[in-house]
């Protein structure tokens, strides 16, 4: 796994690499975002190159929706394995492969402002499990660690084989917002002064550089207040599935919950333990963020007191990449379906689960459709957060500088 600055430009990988106060800064911005939103051309003559090797619905779709939003354009480049990447150094490529990945992400940096990959070898829509490399060579995340190293744009991780950060993002915000609606945090996203003529002001000018005559604001400026730790209880429960599922989203869900200080629970079947490595990262950063990092094997014991569960199935590393085995096994565990009576254990919680969802095998249909449940706030989210870190990363205001050369 490797940092989001492998060259000059800043890329959105995983929010570890980012300061929880950028984190919290995001998100803030992305509240005020919702909050106020009207048609704008914040990001005018933006283009976004999304490159999908496996299927998706919502994140192409509120990728799409967010530069839309910006005014900008979402380029969307379906690939597959009839266009097959070389990634060594040095090879001599007379086998399959058809272009170097430096050859190809270094044009694709001239014809765009950011390029967004979404690539695990874990994802699929087929019924059975994807046969796979081992777990620590999958850990490497090749391909997007490839397009971060010969990219000239910022370059945004949609979902890798360890991390999905837009996810985990989104998560985040739904938390901070669900509490604050219900007057229960005490943070509430109030409007900067700057932000709304900032925001009116380019729509009518369509020009960033008339736009810094008018206001030398930065946009990590009008966000007038970050959101603070949230000390409530997160418990992120393994539920059963037809396949095994990859580990990125868990991964990036659990981060995101540290990050905002909650204090977290992650509670699975003995056998399906997340990597280490990533349990080591949340642990040093809930430690920062003022919360708490336990893991349980109970889950009963787990969901009582919680405030929010969110559900997710992934796949072990005991049985990781031995798939008949991990089925056999996996069988035993389908008493571990989210349900009104486990839901009952809980402090009136709230009810997540990033979708795409098995009703009634990881949950009910009755726990899905409550009152509680925040699936559709969760993946709407998805467009605001992915708003906000697009505008986080192009810095737009700042970038305005240039104008005065």
């Amino acid at each position: 796994m490797e940092a989001s600055m492998i060259n000059k430009t800043k890329h959105f990988y995983t929010t570890s690499n980012f300061s929880l106060k950028e984190i919290r800064e995001i998100i803030s911005l992305a509240l005020q975002l919702k909050q106020v939103y009207v048609p704008g051309k914040l990001m005018a003559d933006k283009r976004l190159l999304m490159l999908f090797f496996n299927p998706s619905l919502r994140t192409r779709l509120s990728f799409i929706a967010a530069m839309d939003k910006l005014g900008g354009q979402a380029v969307d480049f379906p690939l597959s394995s009839s266009y097959p990447f070389e990634y060594k150094e040095g090879v001599v490529m007379d086998g399959v492969t058809m272009e170097h990945v430096k050859d190809a992400v270094k044009v694709m940096s001239g014809y765009s402002d950011a390029i967004a990959v979404r690539a695990s070898k874990l994802i699929t829509s087929e019924s059975e499990s994807v046969k796979s490399e081992n777990w620590s060579k999958l850990k490497e995340d090749t391909v997007i660690n490839s397009f971060m190293q010969y990219a000239s744009v910022p370059v945004i991780n949609m979902e890798s084989n360890v991390w999905h950060p837009c996810q985990g993002m989104a998560d985040a915000m739904t938390m901070v917002e669900s509490l604050s609606a219900r007057g229960e945090n005490f943070f509430a996203p109030q409007l900067a002064r700057d932000l709304r003529p900032y925001i009116n002001y380019l729509q009518v000018t369509r020009s960033p550089c008339e736009l810094q005559k008018f206001s030398s604001v930065s946009l990590k400026n009008v966000v007038p207040s970050l959101v603070p730790p949230v000390k409530n209880k997160y418990v992120l429960t393994w539920v059963p599935h037809s396949k095994a599922l990859p580990m990125a989203t868990p991964n990036s869900q659990m981060l995101s919950a540290c990050e905002l200080g909650m204090d977290v629970t992650v509670v699975h079947p003995l056998g399906w333990e997340l990597d280490k490595e990533i349990l080591d990262i949340a642990q040093k950063t809930v430690e920062k963020s003022g919360g708490s990092l336990n893991i349980s094997n109970n889950q009963n014991e787990a969901l009582r007191g919680a405030k929010f569960v969110c559900a997710k199935s992934w796949s072990g590393m005991k049985y990781f990449g031995d798939w008949g085995k991990e089925k056999e096994v996996r069988g035993k565990y389908k008493d571990w379906i989210v349900d009104k009576a486990k839901m009952n254990l809980t402090k009136d919680a709230y009810f997540m689960h990033c979708l795409p969802v098995r009703r009634n095998v990881e949950v009910t249909d009755e726990v899905l459709d409550s009152r509680n449940s925040l699936i559709y706030k969760q993946a709407e989210n998805r467009m605001w957060v992915q708003m906000a870190i697009l505008l986080f990363l192009f810095e737009f205001a700042n970038s305005m500088k240039s104008c005065s050369r």
